[in-house]
């Protein structure tokens, strides 16, 4: 081989050997000025993917509740009340759910810190569910009526009605159900669920809040 056919040999494998400097010491990050052309790109979005997997729960059933309550109702007229009316106790059986509402949050309902270690979720009040009277649980305890009321309750042909019973026992139990700290149980589930969640996410800082603005 001629001595110029052996210069270009050896000035080729040196240009070779160049490249491949530069290719490995890009991917060393030893030349940061050069970028892969292959490398992938992210973007990291954490605020709104949050936000929305939590809308996605839709709903959380945070409390449950039982109620007793006693129903008494005084039926009279001008007659003496061993003819006409009624003294009815009734004893009613219900539950009580109450619930947080994630559905209609707004956008900075969540708020995450740069290093994804702290988030800030602000929530709407729990609410309470329509009270739920078990029926076959609940039962009139005593009743006392005069003799033309029963006279009168039998030829209706329906000397069992209790549906006057039934819609004021759901009443007082739902009014019992707001008097109770079923509301307030459920903010706090709801907070210890998703702190839990968050944790398992790699949140090491979760804030979570209730305000009345907080839905759209």
């Amino acid at each position: 081989m001629s001595k110029w056919g052996k210069r270009l040999i050896a000035m080729a494998v040196a240009v070779v050997v160049v490249v491949a400097a530069v290719l490995v010491g890009s991917a060393v990050h030893l030349l940061p000025q050069l970028r892969n052309p292959f490398a992938e790109h992210t973007e990291e979005h954490s605020g709104p993917v949050l936000l929305q997997s939590i809308v996605e729960l839709s709903r959380y059933e945070a409390a449950s509740g039982s109620f007793q309550v006693v129903v008494d109702i005084t039926t009279g007229s001008v007659l003496p009340s061993f003819l006409v009316g009624s003294d009815t106790l009734f004893i009613g059986v219900g539950t009580d759910n109450a619930f947080v509402d994630f559905s209609h949050l707004k956008g900075d309902a969540v708020k995450v810190s740069d290093d994804r270690l702290s988030a800030t979720i602000t929530l709407g009040h729990a609410q309470l569910e329509p009270a739920t009277l078990d029926v076959h649980e609940s039962h009139v305890y005593a009743q006392q009526q005069g003799l033309f009321t029963r006279i009168n309750e039998f030829l209706s042909g329906n000397p069992n009605s209790q549906q006057a019973l039934y819609e004021l026992a759901q009443k007082q139990i739902q009014a019992a159900a707001e008097k109770s700290p079923l509301v307030a149980d459920a903010e706090k589930n709801t907070r210890t669920m998703l702190v839990g969640l968050l944790q398992s996410l790699g949140f090491k800082n979760i804030t979570v809040n209730y305000a009345d603005n907080a839905v759209g």
